[in-house]
């Protein structure tokens, strides 16, 4: 967990890594209530007997959507910003799945912070500022992320 403790430092890291998450495991039962949440329940995510017959990879995976909904996790794992009073995802410019994750694998998040930009006041009096973050989700034991993703943040004090 990285402390942060004012938007002044928060902007000093621009270009660096800034945390690394714990690892958190991938179950089936979390696959598939992604698959009832979404209603996405292609075979690959949820048929455990066919894709260890008929997939590539030998064993159910999870969706590439149910990875990249782990980055609030992993970002409220790896990074605390004191004094914030109210933060919101702003969304996403860019987003690559670039390798399958295996139900039990253990994935884990580099975050990267790339961009600092004060927002205006709002009407309420609190201040902010817009984060823009690379963030890498791994695979232990694999070279190659299963994810990479720039996601943009607003936190406000």
């Amino acid at each position: 967990m990285r402390t942060i403790a004012s938007l002044e430092e928060l902007e000093s890291l621009q270009g660096q890594e800034v945390a690394v998450s714990d690892w958190s495991e991938i179950t089936q039962q979390q696959v598939n209530q992604f698959a009832e949440a979404t209603g996405d329940h292609q075979w690959i995510h949820v048929d455990v007997e066919r894709a260890k017959r008929e997939s590539p990879f030998g064993a159910p995976i999870a969706h590439g959507f149910l990875t990249l909904s782990l980055l609030p996790k992993f970002m409220h794992e790896a990074i605390h910003m004191e004094g914030v009073k109210m933060g919101v995802n702003y969304g996403l410019n860019r987003v690559r799945f670039t390798s399958p994750v295996p139900v039990g694998s253990r994935l884990r998040a580099r975050v990267k912070l790339l961009k600092v930009e004060r927002l205006d006041p709002l009407p309420n009096g609190l201040t902010g500022a817009q984060s823009t973050w690379e963030v890498t989700i791994e695979r232990e034991g694999s070279d190659r992320p299963v994810c990479v993703a720039e996601s943009i943040s607003r936190r406000y004090s």
